[in-house]
């Protein structure tokens, strides 16, 4: 018994240590590339998580992934441990990332001719499906939206875009979402409601007009000031670092830490995050 207490107070003791070590640390390497330059590899999943290091694995061995970077879970550890801040090096290195998928793909984020709209998404060292938040379509604004637009020549897609990013970005990361008094999420009631006054019917999505997915970001954005009490984020990088925040704070939202009390995963391991260039599902018919 004597051993077996011994080996626990030392398991404590490492954990603590390294909790205090990481939290410590606010320089070194806290991005990870993949794509045509790729620094991690598949065995790296405590640093990168699942996600990010299966990412990396793939494009090493030559699968055409789509360009992207991991944010390691050590600053997920940090963030929690100093305050829900980041390590002082994180931003530079973000950019850097940032470039490199400009880089790859020939779009600019936030520009004005073609713009590059990326995905935000959680990836944790254990898979642990739908308990974190994701966001698609980051980097729209009403300018870019038409930028999309133009460079497609699909405006009915980049509205439809626009749309779906405010919606998801409103609930995950600005919190508007379902009161106690409320049987339904709040932007599907403002869609149900735009349906049925224009069209007195619940038509599917798919027969919404580009004048009324417009209407609808309009009606978003109204919805976003009311419960959110502040505009939405015009800003691609107040955008990314909105959504990097909100994917780190899921990681200790209810659902996630019921699912890691039933799995056994340790708090401790923390999230990585990873950001990467979008591909679409509604261009079209034959999409996908």
């Amino acid at each position: 018994m004597a051993k077996k207490a011994t080996g626990k107070a030392k398991k404590s003791a490492a954990k603590k240590n390294t909790k205090k070590n990481t939290a410590k640390k606010s320089t070194g390497k806290f991005v990870y590339l993949f794509g045509k330059k790729t620094d991690g590899n598949g065995t790296m999943k405590p640093l990168l998580g699942g996600k990010g290091a299966n990412l990396a694995e793939m494009c090493r061995i030559g699968l055409p992934v789509p360009p992207g970077f991991t944010i390691t879970t050590d600053v997920c550890t940090y963030y929690y441990a100093n305050g829900r801040k980041y390590p002082a090096a994180l931003k530079a290195q973000m950019q850097a990332g940032v470039a490199s998928i400009e880089q790859q793909t020939r779009k600019k984020f936030g520009d004005l001719t073609n713009p590059l709209l990326v995905s935000v998404r959680s990836g944790a060292r254990d898979s642990m499906p739908g308990m974190m938040d994701t966001i698609l379509n980051l980097g729209l604004n009403d300018q870019t939206v038409e930028a999309l637009a133009r460079k497609t020549g699909n405006p009915r897609f980049a509205w439809d875009c626009y749309r779906r990013f405010v919606q998801m970005y409103g609930d995950v990361v600005l919190g508007v979402q379902k009161r106690p008094d409320e049987d339904h999420e709040p932007f599907e009631t403002v869609i149900e409601g735009l349906k049925h006054e224009r069209y007195h019917a619940d038509i599917e999505d798919t027969k919404l007009t580009v004048d009324d997915l417009k209407e609808l970001v309009s009606r978003f954005k109204a919805l976003v000031k009311d419960r959110a009490g502040k505009n939405f984020p015009a800003s691609p990088w107040d955008q990314l670092m909105g959504a990097v925040g909100a994917v780190f704070g899921s990681w200790m939202n209810d659902r996630a830490i019921v699912y890691r009390r039933k799995y056994n995963i340790p708090t401790e391991w923390g999230t990585a995050v990873n950001v990467q260039a979008m591909v679409y599902g509604n261009t079209g018919d034959q999409s996908g």
